[in-house]
């Protein structure tokens, strides 16, 4: 039984909800309160958590910021759209590629019928308040409104933002307030029809910036175990307090009751800033630490409250459940997703595979803590697998397998391939039939620059 704690509850026929899709950037699995932190204070995702269903099995569909937005705002798997990354495949010294990597989109493509156009077409309002990463517009692709969101990260969390797609506030102003000011105030221009409201914060990416007074705060406050980063403690209780301020704003109007609202993570946490013990690695690997995030689905009497639900899923589903619950057809050839929508009423889907493939290389953040498979790299090209307890990891530069049980090692310690030859076999043909099917795209050309005896990584270019 892969549902804990439900209760029966009716489901009401009320007209199609507003839809309220919050993301924070970079916060890791381990970081809220309602996943275990001590460290961290998160009182409102806290009390949103025992409002809702928490999934603790939830998975971005890639283990950083582009990527994982496409997947979501796709429904469709890495290889469809090609965005692997930030900016180029091949991050990291170049004497320490084996292979060419594959080359990176950075712009989601037109001919994917994106989830805000989708809600268009069913007759919502669109607005995306913060980081987009997909494009330089994401008004060409589904959404009515914009503030702040174009190409590119944050450059900064106070005035000024350096962001042309907001003018700057007064001295001082915090961005995470910010986009909480305007997300408000669609809501209340919005109210009359059934709006979709993203709200991607930018916040907990870095610069690890945050308000002085509640950094202060954190510095008197007792460390947690591998989380102990005042300042980026700090900048999630912001976050948290201004996710308070925005659900205080749809009771005071009363849309609660009719909105679902769904929190999470566009991927793992940094591990040199937030260890997410007892995950393996952070953004950028495909180890556990670097995939697993916080979700959270709330909408009153149609989602149990207090409820937790150990059912797998990942950023990929949220299409196809909203589309589920609106009874609306997916228009796009493809959909890598299932509905979820079942599991969320007290239901079960059948078990099934969750692929994750990234033909490219992302440099190391810190070699001596990462905890990835090599001290140069979070990710080398390969695909992952996970069905049912087992993950498979391929590595294509040698044809590497790691084969897991998350039930028994969930920190992906004992890689147990030989152990189970079988298994082992069977998931990795599974994973090259699924290739095949999705044309995903696997670097087979050796980099001339390659040098084996090489060690030391290059200067880490970007964060993201």
């Amino acid at each position: 039984m892969l549902l804990l704690g439900i209760s029966r509850f009716a489901v009401a026929q009320d007209p199609k909800p507003n839809i309220v899709l919050i993301m924070a950037d970079d916060l890791g699995w381990m970081d809220v309160g309602f996943m275990g932190s001590t460290y961290y204070e998160t009182p409102n995702l806290d009390r949103l958590a025992k409002q809702g269903m928490v999934f603790t099995n939830a998975y971005a569909a890639a283990a950083n910021c582009a990527p994982s937005r496409a997947c979501l705002m796709s429904g469709q798997n890495t290889p469809r759209h090609g965005i692997y990354t930030v900016g180029e495949a091949d991050r990291g010294g170049a004497a320490t590629r084996k292979l060419i990597p594959v080359a990176n989109n950075e712009i989601l493509p037109d001919k994917i019928f994106t989830l805000p156009e989708a809600l268009q077409a069913a007759g919502y309002n669109t607005a995306t308040i913060g980081k987009w990463h997909l494009g330089k517009d994401p008004r060409t692709q589904g959404f009515d409104f914009n503030i702040a969101g174009n190409l590119k990260g944050a450059n900064k969390h106070f005035v000024p933002y350096q962001n042309p797609n907001i003018k700057d506030g007064p001295a001082g102003e915090y961005l995470t307030d910010r986009l909480t000011t305007e997300a408000i105030a669609v809501i209340e221009k919005q109210q009359a029809k059934p709006f979709f409201l993203y709200l991607p914060y930018y916040a907990v990416h870095t610069p690890i910036q945050a308000p002085a007074d509640l950094i202060a705060k954190y510095k008197q406050k007792p460390k947690g175990a591998g989380q102990d980063n005042a300042t980026y403690a700090a900048m999630i209780e912001s976050l948290d307090t201004n996710i308070g301020r925005l659900l205080q704003k749809l009771d005071d109007l009363k849309l609660t009751d009719n909105t679902l609202i769904i929190f999470t993570s566009d991927n793992g946490g940094i591990r040199s800033i937030s260890r997410q013990t007892p995950l393996r690695a952070g953004k950028g690997s495909y180890y556990e630490g670097g995939i697993r995030v916080p979700l959270i689905f709330k909408w009153p009497d149609r989602i149990a409250a207090g409820s937790k639900n150990i059912t797998p899923v990942t950023n990929l589903d949220y299409y196809p459940t909203i589309l589920d619950i609106l009874k609306v057809k997916n228009k796009n050839t493809y959909s890598d997703g299932q509905s979820i929508w079942p599991v969320l009423r007290g239901q079960t889907i059948p078990e099934r595979t969750l692929y994750w493939h990234f033909p490219i290389y992302l440099q190391a953040y810190d070699a001596n803590s990462d905890d990835g498979r090599d001290p140069l790299f979070r990710t080398r090209p390969g695909t992952v697998m996970r069905s049912g307890d087992w993950k498979l990891h391929e590595y294509f530069e040698d044809g590497a397998l790691e084969l897991y049980n998350l039930k028994e090692d969930i920190g992906e310690r004992n890689n147990v391939a030989l152990q189970h030859p079988e298994i082992t076999r069977q998931l990795h043909q599974q994973m090259r039939n699924w290739r095949q099917t999705t044309k995903a795209a696997v670097p087979t050309q050796l980099n001339p620059e390659y040098n084996p005896k090489a060690r030391l990584p290059e200067k880490k270019k970007k964060d993201n």
